[in-house]
C-alpha cells in the first residue's frame, strides 16, 4: 500500500473494495478510533461457513477467518474493509 500526493491518475475518493487484514479486529478498530477515524461497528457473518446468510452484531465469538468485519472511508471517500483473520489477541 502506498499513500501519497501525485502516485495515482485515480480521481480522490474513487478507490472501493480495499480490505485490510488484521489478526485482532477489535484492537485494528479500537487503534483507528483512537487515530480519530470513523469507523463502523463490527459485525460478522451468520452464519458464519457461508455467504447465504446476513450478519449479527460484534466480532465473530470463534473469531474464524474471514468472518468479522468493519468499514472505514478516508476523507477523500475511498473505502476500506477491515476483516479479520489469524486472530491472536492482542
Amino acid at each position: 500500500m502506498q499513500i501519497g500526493v501525485g502516485l495515482t491518475d485515480a480521481e480522490p475518493g474513487s478507490v472501493q473494495g480495499l480490505y485490510l487484514v488484521v489478526a485482532d479486529l477489535e484492537a485494528a478498530r479500537a487503534e483507528l478510533a483512537d487515530r480519530g477515524v470513523d469507523v463502523g461497528e463490527i459485525r460478522h457473518k451468520a452464519p458464519p461457513d457461508t455467504w447465504q446468510g446476513d450478519f449479527e452484531p460484534g466480532a465473530d465469538p470463534e473469531h474464524r477467518d474471514y468472518a468479522s468485519f468493519g468499514e472505514f472511508t478516508y476523507p477523500d471517500g475511498n473505502a476500506w474493509t477491515l476483516q479479520e483473520r489469524g486472530f491472536r489477541p492482542s
